[in-house]
Parts: C-alpha cells; structure tokens; sequence
C-alpha cells in the first residue's frame, strides 16, 4: 500500500513542513508554493490531505486560508490540528553583519511576529515579503550581500545561509494553529472541535447574537469568532465559528439544526480532535 500524500507551504525548511512531519511522519510530503495550491492539489487529487496555516498568537487569523474555506468549493474537511512552536531567526549568506544588511527578506506574517527585533536592529531596512520563510532564504542568498531572511534553523542550514541571531519572535510562547485537511468526515472522538461559517440573508439587531444564543443554551462552548467579507456586496460579512464537540454529537447536531434554521446558509469545514499537547508526547 502506498504512503498517503501530504501537501504543504513548502520548500522544505517552513514552518508547514514541521507540521506535516508532526501529523503525518510517515506520508509522502509534496510542497507547493502557497496555500492555495496546497488545497488545489488535494482537490485534484494530486495530494491525499494538506496542511494549511490557520491562525497564529501573535498575529491571529490567516487571511489566505479563511478565504480557501469560506469562498473556494473544494469541498475540503477539517480533519486535525496541531500548534506549532515557531522559532524565528535572523539568517543570512555567510559573512554578513548587522551593519550590512539593507533588505530583510521573509513570508508576510513572520514581520508582524518579529517586529520588536526589527524596530530595535533593523529600523531602517527594506521589508520584502516571500512566498514562505524558506523561500525568503533562498531569495535572500540570491541578492547576496546586504540582504537577510527570517527563517528557521533548518532553512538556514537547508540553504547554507548564516545564523546571526536565534530566537528573534517577540514572544517565547509563539504558536501557529495548522489544520489537516482532506476528504471524508472524523468520527466523534468526545473531545473534538467543529468549525462552521454562517451567513444571514440581510441585516438586523439580534442576528448574531441568536446563533451564539443557540450553543449558549445548550451548553456548548464556543472558542473563537469572526467575519470575512462576502466579496459580493460591501458591509456583508460571513461569520466563522469554532465549538467544542462534534457536528454527530446529539447536542452539536440540534444546536446547528437550529442555526440553519436562523440563517441563509451553513458551512460545516469539519468536527476534528482538539490539540492535547500533553496526549501528543505520551
């Protein structure tokens, strides 16, 4: 039987590629270029499953694949998550000093991760965003001198590049939420997530609150909450929602019987095991 395929923000040496090692060591790992590819290429069945950046402590959400749930028919479910530590470090070709560098290359959210080593260090270099932090380093070795990258240690060493300074994220608790996603619903496991995106057809007082209303009276946590513009017309938003339990959980599955009946539209991403850091190291 042959290894499941794995897609990831790659090349090798991304934060995406620590992930897919921690959820699935023994796949075949594909990188691609962006998430959106990563969840083209398990939709056209060129991958398996993929591992998709969802939201990070300091920065929050990820625009990019909020937007691959909500508006892209990939027909994708939410299969697991994990958090992953994230190291950044500044990096750069052999040789380099602080004083040289004129251009820090890195992918768009490790600037917002980093920003108090860059104001202190760096106040005055060029920021120029990458597809992923190594591709940062690989465009960074390319320009040469005067030019760094924010990556991680094994980016660095991956692409010969010099670390000149380790641990530069602005906090030591700095995490990323990744999702495994794929086809093919997860079986309650009675410590789960639910993830689902709502839409109301027009605008009143009270709308939001009485899906919120509907998990509260049923006891159901809910763990996170926000919008997304629809893209069809300006001041229209989609709500996404995260709960505890499972959508086949007797409780879970009336309490969003009931929201369909409050809104135009329903979207359930998937029901999958919550993160047990502890359980993961047993």
């Amino acid at each position: 039987m042959s290894a499941q395929r794995v897609a990831f923000l790659g090349p090798p040496g991304t934060f995406g590629e620590e992930a897919v090692l921690r959820l699935a060591p023994d796949a075949e790992h594909l990188p691609y270029p962006s998430h959106a590819a990563v969840a083209a290429a398990v939709r056209d069945g060129h991958a398996d499953a993929g591992v998709l950046a969802i939201e990070n402590a300091l920065t929050g959400s990820v625009p990019e694949t909020l937007d691959i749930l909500v508006h892209d028919n990939l027909q994708l479910s939410i299969q697991r998550e994990i958090l992953v530590p994230v190291v950044h470090n500044l990096v750069a070709p052999p040789g380099t000093q602080m004083s040289d560098i004129t251009v820090v290359f890195t992918h768009p959210a490790a600037f917002g991760q980093c920003s108090r080593f860059l104001e202190t260090h760096l106040p005055m270099v060029t920021m120029e965003a990458a597809l992923s932090t190594t591709a940062a380093v690989q465009l960074a070795m390319k320009h040469g001198p005067g030019a760094a990258a924010l990556a991680t240690l094994r980016a660095a060493e991956l692409n010969g590049a010099e670390v000149l300074a380790r641990d530069i994220q602005d906090t030591d608790t700095n995490v990323t939420r990744f999702l495994l996603v794929g086809r093919g619903a997860t079986h309650s496991t009675g410590r789960d997530r639910t993830s689902i995106a709502f839409l109301f057809d027009g605008d009143g007082p009270g709308l939001l609150s009485s899906v919120l209303n509907v998990f509260a009276a049923r006891g159901i946590s809910c763990s996170k909450l926000e919008s997304r513009p629809t893209r069809e017309t300006f001041g229209e938003y989609i709500f996404l929602l995260d709960f505890h339990g499972h959508a086949e959980d007797p409780e879970c599955a009336a309490a969003l019987d009931e929201v369909r009946a409050l809104c135009s539209e329903v979207k359930v991403f998937g029901s999958y095991p919550r993160w047990n850091a502890d359980a993961s190291r047993a």
